[in-house]
């Protein structure tokens, strides 16, 4: 009965070990090919790689506005939330299209970030378009082909 006991402990344990590996990603075995094969048993099929280099150089030139030229005049403060709630508020806009990048300079407002589609984007617009104290729009978001 006592062996049968620690048997069971000792499987209980192993078992235990061998979940905690898994979950973390982490496999440590004696044997090589073992180790190979169950790694990369374990590894996730990769997509593409992302790669935003051309995004990057057009961020890095200056001749685009970004969230940090992000004016902090309280006017524009006002109509920079206000836009974004009117984003967000709209149930049918993507999550992408409610987390694009909002930028407003005494009362122009910029556009960027991914969206699903052509509507998705008119409609981005639209909603900030209604916004008050919106005096122009730059609509720079981009339809997301993937």
């Amino acid at each position: 009965m006592m062996r049968t006991s620690i048997k069971l402990l000792g499987f209980t344990l192993v078992l235990g070990s061998a979940t905690a590996i898994a979950a973390n990603g982490v496999l440590h075995s004696s044997s090589s090919s073992m180790s190979s094969a169950t790694s990369s048993a374990m590894k996730p099929a990769l997509a593409k790689d992302a790669d935003n280099t051309d995004l990057n150089t057009r961020d890095k030139s200056g001749d685009t506005l970004t969230p940090q030229n992000q004016s902090n005049s309280e006017s524009d403060l006002k109509v920079l939330a206000a836009v974004r709630s009117a984003i967000v508020e709209d149930d049918n806009l993507s999550t992408a299209a409610h987390n694009v990048k909002i930028m407003v300079a005494n009362g122009a407002v910029t556009l960027r970030g991914p969206v699903k589609n052509t509507s998705e984007k008119a409609r981005v617009e639209g909603l900030a378009r209604k916004v008050a104290g919106v005096v122009s729009i730059d609509n720079r978001l981009d339809i997301d082909t993937k």
